[in-house]
């Protein structure tokens, strides 16, 4: 069975509902295969949509959240710095901001955010970085909601 952790109750700094798990690389000699996110694995929702967000060095994807949709990211080539803020309305993590760094070497794994937490996130590698999103629902339009990548409402500057 994989490893899921959650990243911490409020108390401990992570924000509710945001899930990290360990992905498999198997060494093949053609080149790896890199699992994702399976049916039967233990957060599997549902099937809404696959997308790839392709990512250039110093760029800056930010800020949205999703009102239904939940996302479920992986980063196969390169490395991305994913931050979260939490501002939903009772919730026990409202104020927290936190960052991961998915991708290859080293931090091949999902992480899945759930509706209402504020996501953005930038290139750290040197070369292009490929984000995999395997959402639980498919694209609606108007379910996102959308702030400039410097808004002040959320208290994280880019330093790209």
């Amino acid at each position: 069975m994989d490893e899921v952790k959650k990243t911490g109750s409020a108390q401990a700094g992570g924000i509710e509902g945001v899930w990290t798990q360990n992905l498999a690389e198997i060494d093949t000699d053609g080149g790896p295969v890199l699992h994702m996110l399976r049916a039967d694995g233990s957060l599997f929702r549902q099937f809404g949509e696959i997308y790839f967000s392709l990512v250039r060095p110093g760029a800056v994807k930010a800020w949205k959240y999703h009102r239904l949709q939940t996302q479920n990211f992986a980063v196969p080539h390169g490395l991305i710095e994913v931050i979260l803020f939490d501002d939903r309305e009772g919730s026990p993590s409202k104020g927290t901001l936190k960052s991961f760094l998915l991708g290859r070497p080293g931090n091949y794994r999902l992480l899945q955010i759930p509706p209402g937490v504020w996501y953005g996130f930038t290139c750290r590698s040197e070369d292009s970085a490929l984000l995999a999103n395997c959402a639980d629902l498919p694209h609606s339009p108007g379910e996102d909601v959308r702030i400039p990548a410097d808004s002040p409402k959320i208290p994280y500057s880019w330093k790209v």
